[in-house]
This record gives structure tokens, C-alpha cells and sequence, in this order.
């Protein structure tokens, strides 16, 4: 069931990614991301109404843990500062690399509570091929001449690593539900400085502007999805697997909607994500050979 939800968050990721896009081009990328945050802050208030959790969302831990709304708004920012000086398909690539590299740290020592999980070397087949399906879909926009893209891109990785661990968390000590409020409500006032700070737009001016669809207006909603998902799939599922497995979600989906939409996907993404679903494939295989082992190794001792 935990590979499913972590596959459907990465699904869930791209269809959000496609709808804040779209608000994106209507209002621009800070005052879309103030309402999106604003949409995500009231759906996640209306959920947490409807449960009967009673442990108060405040006052539960280190200050740190309320930390994830505005970790998950400094990747927004890297993303958008990264956009446009290398190509989408390197900028995926890089982010996902620095995912990698930030998750296989926090597993080798057990960061953020999580249950220590030591690099092996029965790891070590699935992690070339996921590395050597990163390298595949990076082209020449990377180089020395868009190294803060580069460093931005991969700083933006590592960012949303930190922001699903931190609001994991925080819901182990309040509820999923809580948890994915907190993220947006404390992320609000940052996102509202930041519109008000890099845009010449006053609210009024942006309240005049065209509404569009209300399709559009969801992508706060699938954001509070995509917390609750993580919350309940990162205490069970090894960080660096649930990275991959989240990116082949969001690849497949990204995928199914270009083709729907009648873009063209880059094939090198395609190509790319195709050789860490091996690599994840045989990390799996691996994994089941060995349990098999060790319980025939058992029954025999017993015997």
C-alpha cells in the first residue's frame, strides 16, 4: 500500500504542477503561489475541523518541526530564480539528484527520527542506475555559465527532502491532517512579503485582474493532498526509495498529461525515468532474494 501512496504522490505532483502553471501565466509565479497557498490554508482548516484529533497543533515539539511551510516555499523560490537559465528537463534532473543525494544521507544516519538504515551494497545497483538516469536527462544548458541555476536546482532538491521530513514530523506529533494546516498557514505570510517585495502589483490590482477557471484554483488543494500523503508514507518508506518512487508517479503522469495536452514530452526525461524504475525494479528484486534467503537460512537452523 506505501508504494502505491508514494507513486500517487508523485501522480498527485504532476497534475498540481499542471494546474499551478496555468495560475502561474494568470497572476505570476508569487501572487499564484499567495493564493495557492491561501486555497491549500483553507482546505486544510476545513479537514482539520472534521477530525476529532485533540492534541492542540502548537506547542507539541522543537520550533523546527513548524519549519516545513516555509522550507516547501524556499524550493518555490530556488525553482523560479533556476527557471529559464538551463533547460526544464536539467532542472528535474538536478532537483531530483540533490532528492538523491539529501535522501540517501538521512537514511544512512537515521536523520529526523527515522529508523537508521546504513548504505549496503545490495543498494548499490539501483543507485548507479538512478544516478545514471539523472546524468540522461541533463543536456547542454548545464554548464559552467549557469552554475547558479545549477547550484539553485540542486539546492531546490535538497529543500523538498527537508520539507516532507519536517512536516512528517510534525504530524507524528499532532495529526496528518494538522500537519498539512500548519504548512500552509506558516507559509502565508512569507509567500504574501515576497509578492508584495519582487512585484510592482498592489492586491487590488491583482483582485482586478481575470479570474479564469476554477480548475485552476486547486492546486492549493492537491498541495494539501500531497503533504498528507507523504505524512503517512515517509515514517514507513526508506527516504531514498520514496524519492524515486515518487518520480517515476510524477514522470508517468507528467507523460499521460503532455499526450493528452498534445505537447511533446522530452525524451530524455522519458529515457531517464525509465532507467531508475529499473534501478528501483532491481533494488526490489534484491531486497526480496535476500529476505528469501535469510528465512530459508532460518527454517534450515531450526531444523
Amino acid at each position: 500500500m506505501c508504494i502505491f501512496l508514494s507513486v500517487l504522490t508523485g501522480v498527485v505532483l504532476s497534475v498540481m504542477i499542471a494546474i499551478n502553471g496555468n495560475l502561474t501565466n494568470l497572476y505570476g509565479a508569487f501572487w499564484a503561489a499567495v493564493i495557492i497557498y491561501c486555497v491549500g490554508s483553507l482546505v486544510a482548516f476545513a479537514l482539520c475541523k472534521m477530525e476529532k484529533e485533540q492534541r492542540p497543533i502548537f506547542g507539541q515539539g522543537p520550533v523546527w518541526i513548524y519549519l516545513g511551510g516555509a522550507i516547501g516555499l524556499i524550493t518555490t523560490v530556488f525553482q523560479n530564480f533556476a527557471f529559464g537559465k538551463i533547460s526544464v528537463t536539467s532542472l528535474i534532473a538536478l532537483g531530483l539528484l540533490g532528492q538523491t543525494l539529501t535522501s540517501c544521507v538521512i537514511d544512512h544516519f537515521g536523520l529526523f527520527d527515522c529508523p537508521k538504515r546504513p548504505f549496503s551494497g545490495k543498494q548499490l545497483p539501483g543507485l548507479v542506475c538512478s544516478f545514471a538516469g539523472i546524468f540522461l536527462m541533463m543536456d547542454t544548458s548545464v554548464g559552467a555559465s549557469a552554475l547558479v541555476a545549477i547550484v539553485l536546482s540542486l539546492s531546490a532538491g535538497v529543500t523538498v527532502v527537508l520539507s516532507r521530513m519536517v512536516n512528517a514530523r510534525l504530524a507524528q506529533q499532532t495529526s496528518v491532517l494538522r500537519s498539512s494546516f500548519v504548512a500552509h498557514i506558516t507559509g502565508l505570510p512569507l509567500t504574501l512579503l515576497l509578492a508584495f517585495g519582487f512585484t510592482g502589483a498592489s492586491l487590488p490590482q491583482v483582485a482586478a485582474g481575470q479570474l479564469g477557471s476554477v480548475w485552476m484554483y486547486l492546486g492549493g488543494a492537491l498541495g494539501v493532498t500531497v503533504i498528507l500523503l507523504c505524512n503517512i508514507t515517509v515514517p514507513k518508506v526508506p527516504a531514498f526509495r520514496l524519492t524515486l518512487l515518487t518520480f517515476i508517479g510524477q514522470v508517468g503522469m507528467g507523460a499521460l498529461l503532455d499526450a493528452l495536452m498534445g505537447n511533446v514530452q522530452s525524451g530524455a526525461t522519458l529515457i531517464g525515468g525509465m532507467v531508475i524504475a529499473a534501478g528501483l525494479l532491481l533494488n526490489f528484486c534484491i531486497e526480496a532474494l535476500c529476505i528469501h534467503k535469510s528465512s530459508a537460512s532460518e527454517v534450515v537452523q531450526t531444523a
